[in-house]
């Protein structure tokens, strides 16, 4: 299983360096876990660049993955994420939902790159 962090969604979509580094977990979508905190971040941050078409053409292409929401249990071992490593609100949500479903996190976020569980790249520019 396979969880790609905003940033990693935002790349890909934009065609950026490091897509090729997240077509394949994207690409296969009988294995890929969405947290709906990806949607709304990806969802806004397109929205802001190119459009409300653009915008939900993004979010419909995330939907054939497993969408998964924020539940109480997974908003409370988000919450010990976020205190015992020190992260931001939406990393720890992203990182507790690849934890709970047991899936490997790719990331180009510099706050995942001490994780033995996150398969990590360096954004270029």
């Amino acid at each position: 299983m396979n969880v790609v962090d905003s940033s990693g969604w935002l790349e890909y979509f934009a065609d950026g360096q490091n897509a090729d580094f997240f077509a394949p977990p994207i690409e296969e979508v009988n294995k890929l876990v969405i947290p709906t905190l990806s949607i709304y971040e990806v969802f806004k941050r397109v929205l802001q660049q190119r459009g409300e078409t653009s915008a939900l053409q993004a979010v419909a292409a995330m939907q054939q993955g497993t969408v998964v929401e924020l539940t109480v249990p997974l908003a409370l071992s988000a919450a010990r994420l976020s205190i015992e490593e020190g992260l931001p609100m939406a990393d720890s949500v992203i990182l507790a939902t690849a934890r709970a479903h047991r899936a490997t996190l790719w990331s180009q976020d510099a706050d995942f790159q001490r994780f033995g569980d996150v398969k990590y790249v360096e954004k270029r520019s």
